[in-house]
């Protein structure tokens, strides 16, 4: 027989759900709610119901959004030349806070996965290869097209898929370098790491003569 009373089990049942949320995660964050102001727990609660009921994703790029297109597919200001794929939102967000990257994106919504059962027709895929017909039917194909899946088995599998099919149809396709991150020990890295590494090798600037 449970301890537990039925409100508070179902919602450590609802908190162990999510991506991350281990059983004891989850006790802790049903018994931090208990203990907090009720007003925190309707925060929270209203949050949820706000997301599930104002977000939609982009009708163009699919990232997350409040209305048909998103505000990077709105804004006049970005590069519409380059495009840049990645698996999820998360991973524009990512980027966004690196301040390199000012084109468009385009977000798959998961990766290649025949394991999982997830192959290119359960992808955004085909709507990246209208995007880019498009662009080419105009006379404005895409100046390039970046490959930023992650560096996973079903990231690079995802990679090839688009780099061929993408092939002949955009001024370039590129995929973002992977390696050595700053700080990292050569001894502790993986040889898929080591081997990344070695192939985005690069010259190393001369110094000018003083």
């Amino acid at each position: 027989m449970s301890v537990l009373v039925e409100p508070v089990a179902r919602l450590i049942e609802a908190f162990a759900r999510l991506p991350g949320i281990g059983p004891k995660t989850a006790q802790r964050l049903t018994y931090h709610l208990l203990r907090s102001p009720e007003g925190e727990a309707r925060a929270l609660a209203e949050a949820l119901v706000a997301v599930k009921e104002q977000v939609v994703f982009c009708e163009t790029c699919f990232n997350i959004s409040t209305g048909p297109r998103c505000p990077i597919c709105l804004d006049p200001a970005r590069d519409a030349a380059r495009l840049c794929v990645v698996e999820d939102a998360l991973d524009v967000l990512a980027l966004e806070r690196t301040s390199a990257f000012h084109g468009r994106y385009h977000v798959l919504q998961g990766a290649i996965s025949p394991m999982d059962g997830i192959g290119p027709d359960r992808l955004r895929i085909r709507e990246l290869l209208d995007r880019v017909a498009a662009a080419e039917a105009r006379g404005e194909p895409f100046a390039e097209v970046i490959l930023a899946t992650n560096p996973t088995l079903e990231g690079e599998a995802t990679a090839l898929y688009l780099a061929e099919r993408l092939a002949g149809h955009v001024g370039s396709v590129t995929r973002i370098a992977r390696g050595i991150p700053v700080g990292g020990d050569l001894e502790y890295a993986d040889e898929v790491t080591l081997v990344r590494a070695m192939q985005g090798r690069r010259a190393v600037e001369e110094r000018a003569e003083p």
